[in-house]
């Protein structure tokens, strides 16, 4: 096996333990910035829900309360108004949503879905969780959903929700009185849940994967090209004619030049010694004639 191709051996082998492994860290961090990227737009619409929310508590409400009518109003609850301008922004971007979801909810709208059930029941069985975030199939790709805990802290709240006799009329005749009752006070109630599509931002970050790894690619094969140059005029080539001076000097060979010592390195030490050698073997023959 020639010295060129130990080398190249070597060499493959040690840029192929890189590439695997910068291959590997690099898609971690890039799918790490993703899904924060993901969280980050969540918390945007989670932030923009709220935001609704107090709005229609400290704006809307007030006004419609002096409307006279004997009709319940949905205009005036917050959940209503948020979800209600989340269906119109999902109108123009597709699968993000927020849903204010309830195991026994006034609007049967608001009716949790089982893994929306699911994730009212882990607030209900862990008190301090604040958030939670899970990742789903959401049917056209994966899906991050985003969640706070609904609790009762406002003993108002039970003014409509804890007897069906407690109810406004007008909200009994709107919603019936089989929903949204036997709330208590401090009880997880729902989930504030906000879902986001993950197919864009992996997308992106799938094909940075490949542009990175197919740019490393080609700058690892520039530097095993660079070196197999590098070690041929460095090295294959003065050995191969020290082999050969060798060679012939081994036949008897007197006349052939010397070994031409470039620079300080190991080569040119060894172009010295062969010199040196072989002038020796010169002086020794002709005192043997």
């Amino acid at each position: 096996m020639s010295l060129r191709l130990k080398f190249n051996l070597v060499m493959l082998f040690a840029l192929a333990i890189g590439y695997v492994l910068i291959g590997y860290f690099s898609w971690v961090v890039l799918e790490r910035n993703a899904r924060e990227e993901v969280v980050a737009k969540a918390r945007v619409m989670y932030e923009s829900a709220l935001a609704i929310r107090s709005y229609t508590v400290d704006e809307v409400r007030p006004l419609l309360h002096n409307v006279e009518t004997d009709e319940f109003l949905p205009q005036t609850v917050p959940s209503y108004a948020a979800q209600t301008n989340f269906k119109r922004v999902r109108d123009v971007i597709g699968d993000y949503t927020y849903k204010e979801a309830a195991l026994n909810p006034t609007n049967p709208a608001d009716r949790a879905t089982d893994w929306e059930a699911d994730i009212i029941r882990a607030f209900r069985n862990r008190d301090t969780d604040k958030e939670l975030i899970v990742e789903r199939d959401g049917g056209t790709g994966p899906m991050l959903a985003l969640a706070n805990p609904v609790r009762i802290t406002n003993e108002g709240c039970l003014a409509c929700h804890s007897t069906p006799d407690a109810a406004p009329d007008a909200m009994r005749a709107l919603y019936g009185d089989s929903n949204g009752y036997g709330w208590n006070l401090g009880e997880v109630i729902g989930a504030q849940i906000v879902s986001v599509p993950m197919s864009v931002p992996l997308e992106r970050a799938r094909q940075s994967f490949y542009t990175v790894m197919g740019s490393l690619a080609v700058a690892f094969l520039v530097v095993l090209l660079v070196m197999n140059l590098m070690l041929g005029l460095i090295v294959v080539r003065p050995i191969e004619r020290l082999t050969e001076l060798a060679d012939e000097v081994s036949l008897g060979n007197l006349d052939a030049p010397e070994m031409e010592a470039r620079g300080g390195g190991e080569i040119a030490s060894l172009a010295v010694s062969f010199n040196r050698m072989r002038r020796s073997l010169e002086n020794a023959l002709r005192m043997i004639d």
